[in-house]
C-alpha cells in the first residue's frame, strides 16, 4: 500500500508560525531566543496551572462562578518576579500569588534560585574532572546561560553530603572477593603540597556484582600496614566480617593488614599490576614479546609448571632485563595462591577489567587539576565519576555463574554464611 503523505496538525502549524521569523541559530539558541522565550511562558504556565489546582471551587459559592474571584476564602493575588538560574541563563519568572499566601509551587518551590535539570548539568561537568570556572566557561559557551562561579562551588558542595553517607553506609557481611588499589594525587596540606595516595576497593558480592566501597587518602610514601589496618578496620567497622579472596597491587601494608583482621583471607597479588611494573623495564619494541613470555607462567595448569615457565622466561630474558624474573621471585608468594584454584575461580580473578576501567575513568578526572587544595575536593568528583561507572555495572562480572560452585566447595560456610 503506497504510503501516504503525513497531513500537518496543530502542533506543526504552530512550530511553523513560530519559525516564520528563524534566520540564524541564535534566533532560537541565544540569549532571548526562542527556546528561552518558550520555556519561560511554558514555565509560567505550568506555574498557572498549580495555581488553579490549589484553589479548588469553593461548594458554597454560585455556579459558575469564576474560582479566581475575591468573594471566595481564597483566590489569586496577582504576581511576583523572580530571577532564577537555567540552561538557558538567567529567566526572569512572573510566579502566581494566592491572597492566602498558602500556595507552593512544585516546578519553581520557595527560595529556589536554579531551575531542575542545571545542577545535573554541572555535577556531570565537575565529575569528568572541570574545575568551577571551567564550567562557568562552558554552560556560556554551549547555553549562552552566565552562571557563576560561587553558584557552581554551592551546587558541587551539596555533594558533600552523598559522599559522607556514602563512606559511612553498611556493606555486606561477606565479599567473596576485594580488589584493593591506590591512585596518586598532589594534595595541599598545611599550605605545602605533597603526593598523596587515593585508595580504592571494590567488591564483588555473592551475586557477583561489583561495589564500590569507599575512598581513602594516606601518605604516598608510607604505604604501609598502620594506614591499611585503618582502611581495612573501618571496612570491618561497616558490617565487612569476611573476606575469601584479596586482589591486591602490591601496596607493602595490606598482606599484613588482612593477615591481622582477617586471617584466613586468601591474598593474592594482581597479575595485571604485576606485569605493568615489569614493562617498566621494558623498551617498546620488547614488551608485546615478553607479555606473550609471561603468560605461561600465570595462566600454568599447576605450581610445578608455573615454576617451570618461570626459569625458561629467566633464561631466555635475563641478559636483557634481569629485573623482570626478579620482581617475580621477589613477589612469587602472593603469586602463587592462585594455582590452589579451578581455572573457573582464576577466570574470575584475572577479570580485573572492573578494577582497571575504574582507575582508567579516575585518572581521566584527577589529572586534570596539578593540585587539589584538599581532601574533599578530590574526593567530589571521584564519587560522581564513580557514580556514573556504577550505572553501567547492571549484571555480574564475567564468569562468576561458573566460579559459583566452586566458591561454595573451597569455602565452605563462609561463602553462603
Amino acid at each position: 500500500m503506497p504510503r501516504t503523505k503525513k497531513e500537518p496538525n496543530r502542533t506543526d502549524e504552530l512550530l511553523d508560525e513560530l519559525l516564520l521569523d528563524y534566520r540564524t541559530p541564535d534566533d532560537i539558541l541565544g540569549e532571548g531566543g526562542l527556546l528561552k522565550q518558550l520555556s519561560q511562558r511554558l514555565i509560567e504556565r505550568a506555574l498557572s496551572g498549580e495555581l488553579n489546582h490549589h484553589l479548588k471551587p469553593n461548594p458554597s459559592a454560585p455556579e459558575g462562578a469564576d474560582p479566581g474571584e475575591p468573594s471566595r476564602p481564597n483566590s489569586r493575588n496577582g504576581y511576583s518576579k523572580k530571577t532564577v538560574q537555567s540552561q538557558h541563563g538567567e529567566m526572569e519568572l512572573s510566579i502566581p500569588r494566592d491572597r492566602n499566601g498558602e500556595f507552593e509551587p512544585v516546578l519553581v518551590p520557595k527560595h529556589q534560585r536554579r531551575l531542575a535539570g542545571l545542577d545535573e548539568k554541572i555535577l556531570a561537568l565537575y565529575s569528568r574532572g572541570l574545575s568551577t570556572r571551567d564550567i562557568s566557561a562552558q554552560l556560556e559557551e554551549l547555553y549562552g546561560a552566565q552562571i557563576s562561579v560561587a553558584l557552581i562551588s554551592d551546587v558541587t558542595d551539596s555533594v558533600s553530603e552523598e559522599v559522607n553517607a556514602w563512606q559511612c553506609r553498611p556493606l555486606d557481611e561477606v565479599y567473596p572477593i576485594l580488589y584493593l588499589d591506590a591512585l596518586y594525587v598532589n594534595l595541599k596540606v598545611s599550605g605545602r603540597v605533597a603526593k598523596r595516595a587515593v585508595y580504592v576497593v571494590l567488591g564483588i558480592n555473592r551475586e557477583g556484582n561489583k561495589d564500590l566501597l569507599g575512598l581513602w587518602t594516606g601518605e604516598a610514601e608510607s604505604e604501609g600496614a598502620k594506614f591499611c589496618l585503618k582502611v581495612l578496620t573501618d571496612l570491618k567497622n561497616r558490617g565487612l566480617q569476611d573476606i575469601l579472596i584479596a586482589c591486591v597491587d602490591g601496596l607493602s601494608g595490606f598482606p599484613q593488614a588482612i593477615e591481622a583482621l582477617y586471617p584466613n583471607t586468601q591474598v593474592q597479588l594482581c597479575i595485571v599490576h604485576l606485569i605493568r611494573n615489569c614493562l617498566r623495564y621494558v623498551p617498546w619494541k620488547d614488551s608485546k614479546a615478553v607479555v606473550a613470555d609471561l603468560k605461561p607462567i600465570y595462566q600454568a595448569a599447576t605450581l610445578q609448571e608455573a615454576e617451570t615457565a618461570l626459569d625458561a622466561f629467566a633464561a631466555k630474558w635475563d641478559g636483557l632485563y634481569p629485573a623482570i624474573s626478579q620482581i617475580w621471585i621477589r613477589h612469587w608468594e602472593n603469586v602463587i595462591p592462585i594455582f590452589d584454584y579451578p581455572m573457573d575461580i582464576r577466570r574470575v580473578i584475572y577479570t580485573t577489567n572492573a578494577i582497571e576501567s575504574l582507575n582508567r575513568s579516575l585518572r581521566k578526572v584527577i589529572k586534570t587539576k596539578a593540585v587539589f587544595p584538599d581532601e574533599e575536593s578530590v574526593f567530589k568528583p571521584m564519587y560522581l565519576t564513580m557514580n556514573n561507572i556504577a550505572k553501567r555495572w547492571s549484571r555480574p562480572i564475567k564468569n562468576w555463574k561458573a566460579a559459583l560452585s566452586h566458591f561454595a566447595i573451597l569455602f565452605p560456610g563462609r561463602f553462603n554464611h
